[in-house]
Order: structure tokens, then C-alpha cells, then sequence
């Protein structure tokens, strides 16, 4: 950023609208650049007033935004002059404002000063959109989050980690800001008299959920949680090593995503947090109903700021759960909410096929008639995988799961009947089965017997029993989607037609 901002000054620039919530960064950057062109740096804010921050003086007493406007032109030539907080004014287009604002940059470009409105969002009235030059501050990299972290175990007077132990520390911080990092950083200090990778990860976390856009998922589920669904985890861990430098130096493709298409209850969610311990990178969700904003542009900048904070982070998953209920409303969008939705999907396709930092994208979806054709196209995806209701065997490995996961030793139980009891079930249906059959066992003060399942068996009815939804998916899938699990093996034996 800082050789951007440099540029733009030797090329005459005389306005720049800077978006970052990192105010103390930004003006380190602003410094770092005056001294670079031998300019004069000056910072305003409504509270202090305009000052020259070589030596902290006040310029000028300007409290007001028309006034601060107005003390720029006394300024001498080579001068930046740092707005803050100056987005907050525009809000309402103020017109005596704004036609201030145009006239002072005109004299600015004759006089070699540059104004810089740094604010947390961009906020330009139409009449400003070509008078300034946007620029938003990445999130800060690892040597910036490292010399935080060498500040703070300076003041801590502890030894600055190292290696590997470093990296680890350094991965947890990044897609925080400078401010965060270091809190994080110092918070860990105090409770493990250390930094502790585990602790600035879990700060994050926090940071992360607190926008309310994305979440980072802790993740306890493997793929040895997941019955059946063969090809799908092979897929899964042929890509274990993808994100390496190993597969840099080998040219090798950086993932993008896979699709998850199916019935209801197949394990697609369950296969999302699994993909985060195979692949070995934090989970974060991304929630498509929080991105949608009341006011005009509100919902494309909500999924620019995700975009953001993921890139940030990245190497890492986004996962959409339930994607076709999110884009649902997508094809008739320009009829129903003025085309909002429609642009955020736009903006999303056009990410999705453009984006170079190591974002794997997991999408799960169960209606796929609700999505539209041109996120399903190669390109979007690695691949889109069809999760069917699952098979004898399947069904056989989910059962002893459940029944583990339950505390109980499922060689206890006739597994081999009760997965022939329960075709057409889905494996949360069968755990749902299971939950029933210890309510009813510990009613009666026991443990619960294969005879219980089977009744619980009996007493729910499938969901592939209550709807035509399966087939229509099934014959959707064929020839579209790969299939989740390997094809059952046909029999061998002679074929007898009494």
C-alpha cells in the first residue's frame, strides 16, 4: 500500500479515500510515506482540531468539517493532510460539503498537497466517486503481526518464540489486525506466561464471530465419523497435501472447492468439518442470511468484508451450509428485493472464479433445482459430489458409529439387522433412531437392546417415504454429479428364471 500511496502523490493526486479500521497503522503508513517524499504530514479529527504531527502542534482549531477544509488551503505546498473519521460526514451528501471538498482538491493539484479521508467504510457521495482514489488497507501479513509479537514479548521480557513455534503463533494471528494480534498476543502472555498459539487462535475465533459474517468452527469430527462415502474422502485426502510448498514447487493447482449436492441428512455437513482436520486448515462458515443488509450496497459490502477477512487468513475453508436456500431468491431477485440478491450472487460467482489466495470453498445443498445453472459450470468448483441415501454397508458402518458415539459396544447388537431394517433411512435418521431407543431404555432404568431400535425403527417414518424429492434429485445427479459412494458390486451368481 505504502508504494501505491506513493505513486499516486508523484503523480499528482490531490485526494485519497482510505478504508481501514487500523487508524494507528494507517498513519504509521502516511508517515512512512512523508518521509519517503520529504512532505509534511498533518492529521485532523473533529476533537483535536488540525495539528502537525512532526511535533504535535494545532494548526488550527477546526472542529468542523467545513473549517477543516478550509485550513488545508493555508497549508504550505508538499502537504498530506490526514481526514479521520471524515466518511461519518458524507453520510448525508451535504452539499456545502461536498462542493468545498471539489474545490479545495482543485487547488490542491497545483500545490502538490494530498488529502487522505481515512474511514472504516467507504462513504462517497456520487458527486466525490471520481474526484478520489480508493484504496483499502489489507489486514497485516506475517512480518507485520510478527514484529508485533517481538514488541510484546519485549515489554513481557519473555524469550521470542522460534521455528516452528513461531509459524504456529504467527498462522493463529493472521487475519486479525495489528490491535487484535497484540491483544491476543499480551492476553496469552497473562494467562500461560507465554504466547500460546492455542489461546491467539481462540481470540480469533472471537474476533471473527464478533462481525457476524463469518464464524471459525471448531472442529472435533474426522472422516472416520462418516459412514460410507468412500470417494468422496479419498478425494478428501488426495488434496491433504495440496496447500503445501511441496505442491508449489510441484506446479500444482491450488484447490477451489467442492459442492455438496443431496438428500437431506447424508452426511454433507458432517463431511464439511471433517475436510478441516484432513486438510488441516482452520473451518470457517460463512453465513449467507447475516450477508443480506437492509440498506442499499449493504449486502455487497458485507461479502466484500467476508471476502476480506477469509483472504486474510487464508491458507483456510469457507463453508456455506445449505447454499440453495441462501441463493434461492436469486433468479427472480430484481422482483423482490430491488436485485440484491442477485448481485451478491454475482459478486460471489465472479470471486469464486477469480480468486488466487488459497480459499477452499465447501458448499453443502440439498435442493439443487434452487440454484442456478452458472454455479454449477466447471471452474466454480474442483468438483460437485451427489450424496445418495446410503447403501447395506454404508448403513452397516453407520449404525456401529452411532451406537459407539453413544458409549455402547456395538458388537452388543445385531447391527446386520437393524441396517437391513432401516432402507431408506439417512444417517440422521438412523442416529435419531438411536437417541429414541435410549430415551425409551432409560424411561425403564436399563440399557438399550437391539429390540429397542428396531421398534424405534418402526415408529419413524423416513423422509425418502414422505417425499418424490429423491428420485427428482437421483435423475438430476446422473451424468452431472460424481457420486459420494463407490457403486455397490453386482451379483455373480447365475441368474435362474424358474
Amino acid at each position: 500500500m505504502r508504494d501505491r500511496i506513493v505513486n499516486l502523490v508523484r503523480a499528482g493526486y490531490a485526494g485519497i479515500s482510505l478504508i481501514t479500521c487500523e487508524e494507528q497503522r494507517a498513519e504509521a503508513e502516511l508517515k512512512a510515506v512523508a518521509e519517503a517524499l520529504d512532505y509534511r504530514l498533518f492529521a485532523w479529527s473533529t476533537t483535536t482540531g488540525l495539528i502537525d504531527t512532526a511535533d504535535g502542534q494545532i494548526v488550527r482549531q477546526a472542529n468542523d468539517p467545513l473549517d477543516a477544509i478550509d485550513a488545508v488551503s493555508e497549508l504550505p505546498e508538499n502537504s498530506l493532510v490526514l481526514l479521520r473519521d471524515f466518511h461519518m460526514f458524507m453520510d448525508d451528501g451535504n452539499p456545502v460539503l461536498v462542493r468545498a471538498i471539489k474545490d479545495e482538491l482543485a487547488r490542491c493539484r497545483t500545490q502538490g498537497k494530498v488529502m487522505v479521508m481515512l474511514g472504516c467504510r467507504q462513504v462517497l457521495p456520487p458527486e466525490l466517486e471520481r474526484e478520489l482514489c480508493v484504496i483499502h488497507l489489507t489486514l497485516p501479513d506475517k512480518t507485520q503481526l510478527g514484529q508485533v509479537l517481538d514488541g510484546i514479548c519485549e515489554s513481557a521480557k519473555i524469550d521470542k518464540p522460534e521455528g516452528d513455534e513461531r509459524d504456529r503463533i504467527l498462522d493463529a494471528a493472521t487475519g486479525m489486525t495489528c490491535t487484535e494480534a497484540e491483544n491476543g498476543y499480551a492476553l496469552s502472555v497473562i494467562e500461560c506466561k507465554r504466547v500460546d498459539p492455542a489461546v491467539v487462535a481462540r481470540e480469533k475465533a472471537l474476533t471473527v464471530k464478533k462481525k457476524g459474517l463469518l464464524e471459525i468452527v471448531e472442529v472435533k469430527e474426522t472422516l472416520d465419523d462418516i459412514g460410507g462415502l468412500d470417494c468422496l474422502k479419498n478425494w478428501l485426502v488426495q488434496r491433504r497435501e495440496a496447500f503445501g510448498e511441496r505442491a508449489r514447487q510441484y506446479r500444482l493447482p491450488s484447490p477451489k472447492g467442492v459442492l455438496l449436492l443431496g438428500v437431506p441428512g447424508t452426511g454433507k455437513s458432517l463431511t464439511a468439518k471433517a475436510a478441516a482436520n484432513v486438510l488441516q486448515r482452520p473451518l470457517i462458515r460463512l453465513d449467507m442470511g447475516a450477508l443480506m443488509g437492509s440498506l442499499v450496497g449493504e449486502s455487497e459490502a458485507n461479502l466484500r468484508a467476508a471476502i476480506h477477512v477469509a483472504e486474510a487468513i487464508a491458507p483456510c475453508i469457507v463453508w456455506i451450509d445449505e447454499l440453495d436456500k441462501g441463493l434461492a431468491g436469486s433468479k427472480s431477485s430484481g422482483g423482490t428485493d430491488g436485485g440484491t440478491s442477485a448481485r451478491v450472487f454475482g459478486s460471489l460467482i465472479s470471486w469464486m472464479q477469480e480468486r488466487t489466495a488459497q480459499v477452499f470453498l465447501i458448499a453443502t445443498a440439498n435442493d439443487v433445482t434452487q440454484l442456478p445453472p452458472e454455479l454449477l459450470r466447471k471452474g466454480r468448483w474442483d468438483e460437485i459430489f451427489w450424496t445418495d441415501l446410503p447403501n447395506q454397508v454404508e448403513r452397516d458402518a453407520i449404525w456401529k458409529i452411532k451406537v459407539a458415539q453413544c458409549g455402547r459396544d456395538p458388537k452388543q447388537y445385531d447391527v446386520t439387522a437393524l441396517a437391513s431394517a432401516s432402507d431408506s433411512y439417512t444417517g440422521a435418521e438412523i442416529e435419531g433412531v438411536v437417541a429414541d431407543s435410549l430415551y425409551r431404555a432409560f424411561a425403564e432404568d436399563r440399557e438399550p437392546t437391539t429390540d429397542d431400535m428396531q421398534q424405534a425403527l418402526r415408529d419413524t417414518v423416513p423422509l425418502s417415504k414422505l417425499s418424490d424429492q429423491v428420485d427428482t434429485l437421483r435423475k438430476w445427479a446422473k451424468g452431472r454429479a460424481r457420486p459420494a459412494t463407490s457403486p455397490e458390486p453386482e451379483s455373480k451368481h447365475r441368474r435362474i428364471v424358474a
